[in-house]
């Protein structure tokens, strides 16, 4: 049977409603990372304080993604989104009108996690319409909604300074996910082959399979990386390089951009030449970059080893999202949510990494050193998990559209 095109294939409103959902959602779930500058100025925060409220918000997300991922296999991911898009409305208000304390911001970033989670959603929603030869695009295309991390980077800071007031930020960012809510309610669906929902018992057997907890390492590295340093590197320009509010969240925005916008072109390529051989290279390459970061260089060389490394780490989450539903196209809703959630807590560790160590030597040498010998180590395993791989599921990826050859 001759296959058909990406375009061709699946359902585009769903896809495009996943994408703003995820867009709009990460948007939300990184306001804190660039706020942090200007929050300081209200809640003086040593090294630790701020390394631990951008970092809540990953926590959160990270627990959280897997109550998402449980209600995505049992009610349907479209439902599960919409509920993940009206409970986001709770932190919103309470960061808007709430909060007067270190303390009780501490608990609206742990809230915000809500939004963090809707990848066990919209991942689903994306790639349940799609055949196995398209995954690796469809949920990069949906993935690419970490983009929305550039939008919190570009304009958070700039509207807190306008308005004078950063609480004002939580308030506006209501309008857009009311917005998303609307037309995702209106236009996407669930898939048709959506799985059936699993017993309590299948949970069990999945967590018992080494391929689900490989991959969570692999993810905990790219997507963690990813988040991680999204929602650091405003305080970290502020803090090495001198940088205003404004100017290292402007920074930061265009060190996000290269890992948001090359999502989708890992799962992209690894649909051709394989997902394990793209992390190969992309682990290799983030290594190389954060290690040159640890010597601390000017201004525009460390920008340019961040874009390279975030550029590798973002096309490292389509990548890993390319093999997953190969190993559990049956379990994907649920393994997703599992997935996700351990790439939630390599974001949440590495603000904390990088924060205390630098609290206790002064420098944030030590802190890349560290992350990108966990790159290194992301890149060991890789290699020796994909020849076992080759032995059992990983077979043959499609080497084009129009031939029938294939290759790993």
């Amino acid at each position: 049977m001759e296959r058909k095109g990406f375009w061709q294939s699946g359902h585009k409103p769903s896809l495009f409603g996943a994408f703003l959902y995820f867009d709009i959602s990460f948007m939300i779930w990184g306001m804190l990372g660039p706020l942090a500058v200007i929050i300081a100025a209200d809640y003086p925060m040593d090294p630790v304080q701020k390394a631990n409220l951008v970092a809540l918000p990953v926590l959160g997300g990270s627990i959280l993604r897997l109550v998402l991922g449980f209600l995505a296999d049992r009610l349907g991911p479209k439902l599960t989104a919409q509920i993940g898009m009206i409970v986001t409305l709770i932190p919103l208000l309470l960061g808007w009108l709430w909060v007067d304390s270190l303390d009780q911001l501490y608990v609206v970033a742990v809230l915000l996690g809500v939004a963090g989670a809707s990848f066990a959603a919209a991942l689903p929603l994306a790639g349940q319409w799609y055949p196995k030869e398209h995954q690796g695009l469809a949920m990069g295309i949906a993935g690419a909604g970490n983009s929305g991390t550039v939008l919190a980077t570009l304009f958070a800071n700039r509207l807190a300074q306008h308005f004078g007031s950063w609480e004002i930020v939580f308030g506006l960012a209501i309008i857009p996910i009311v917005l998303v809510f609307i037309y995702f309610s209106l236009f996407a669906r669930n898939s048709p082959n959506r799985p059936a929902p699993k017993r309590l018992s299948e949970y069990g057997h999945v967590l018992k399979q080494r391929d689900a907890w490989v991959f969570c390492a692999l993810y905990c590295v790219t997507f963690g990386g990813f988040v991680g340093l999204a929602n650091y590197l405003t305080i970290f320009f502020n803090t090495q390089y001198g940088l205003s509010a404004v100017q290292a969240a402007d920074i930061t925005t265009i060190c996000v951009i290269a890992g948001s916008f090359f999502r989708p072109v890992g799962g992209f390529l690894a649909d051709r030449i394989g997902g394990s051989r793209m992390l190969m290279i992309l682990y290799a390459g983030a290594a190389i970059m954060l290690i040159g970061v640890s010597f601390l260089p000017p201004l525009w060389v460390v920008v340019t080893l961040l874009f390279i490394g975030m550029m590798c780490l973002g096309a490292g989450n389509g990548s890993v999202f390319q093999l997953v539903p190969q190993r559990f196209a049956g379990e994907i809703g649920l393994v997703t949510g599992i997935v996700g959630a351990a790439g939630g807590l390599g974001g949440y560790a590495l603000p904390l990494i990088l924060g205390r160590l630098y609290q206790a030597t002064g420098s944030y040498a030590t802190g890349f050193i560290i992350l990108s010998f966990i790159a290194a180590a992301s890149l060991t395993l890789t290699i020796v998990m994909q020849l076992k791989w080759r032995r059992s599921w990983l077979r043959s990826v499609p080497s084009g559209p129009q031939t029938g050859s294939a290759k790993v």
